[in-house]
């Protein structure tokens, strides 16, 4: 099985590296920051690498109830917190749905099973699946956080790149799954200071659960 396994940044890429040795049935890719960069990045591997499965990963803001830093938070659908296509031309299109689009993109079956499968050795983090909601906004307070909680109170987790992934996933009739990293909790925090400290303290413990999912494929 051939895997595709996108993150936004370099920091993220850097991390992965560390814990994936070189395997052609893997390819790992930095697609930049936002929805656009993630939308090109996936067409660009779909096309090049050619994936039976993609996987968007690295980190997000958690949201849920019962998250902790490091927890794993796997998709079992995805939605744009930001995009609002009005009822001007179509009155049955949702806020956060695209229009001509499903409102909300569901993660592959078979990914999504396996992620259930898999076992924390450590007991120290969890691995939670629910709803993560995507935009362009890096959530670095309360109230950006409160806003989003607000019209999806069954988000667990905020990031920036996965929907626009799923989209080109279902696009191209690709399996697609979110698979992240809890790096901070704004409603618990304020000024981002635990994402900043994420990078600085706990991150290098942090993906191997990621390529434990993987190899379990």
């Amino acid at each position: 099985m051939k895997i595709g396994i996108i993150v936004a940044m370099e920091k993220e890429l850097r991390q992965l590296k560390k814990v994936f040795d070189d395997d052609s049935r893997y390819q790992i890719m930095q697609c930049g920051i936002g929805k656009v960069n993630a939308a090109l990045g996936a067409q660009r591997m779909i096309f090049d690498f050619q994936p039976d499965a993609i996987i968007s990963t690295g980190c997000a803001g958690g949201c849920g109830e019962g998250l902790k830093m490091k927890d794993v938070v796997v998709c079992s659908e995805v939605v744009y917190h930001d995009v609002y296509c009005g009822t001007a031309i179509d009155n049955t299109t949702i806020y956060g749905q695209v229009q001509g689009l499903p409102p909300r993109f569901k993660a592959d079956e078979y990914l999504l099973r396996k992620s259930k499968e898999l076992s924390v050795a450590d007991g120290q983090l969890s691995i939670h699946s629910g709803l993560i909601a995507t935009g362009d906004w890096f959530v670095d307070s309360r109230e950006k956080m409160r806003s989003i909680v607000e019209l999806f109170p069954d988000a667990i987790a905020v990031d920036m790149e996965s929907a626009a992934i799923a989209q080109a996933c279902h696009l191209s009739r690709i399996p697609f799954i979110s698979f992240r990293i809890v790096s901070d909790l704004p409603l618990q925090d304020s000024e981002a200071s635990q994402y900043h400290n994420f990078w600085d303290v706990v991150a290098d413990e942090s993906f191997h659960i990621t390529r434990s999912f993987v190899e379990s494929l």
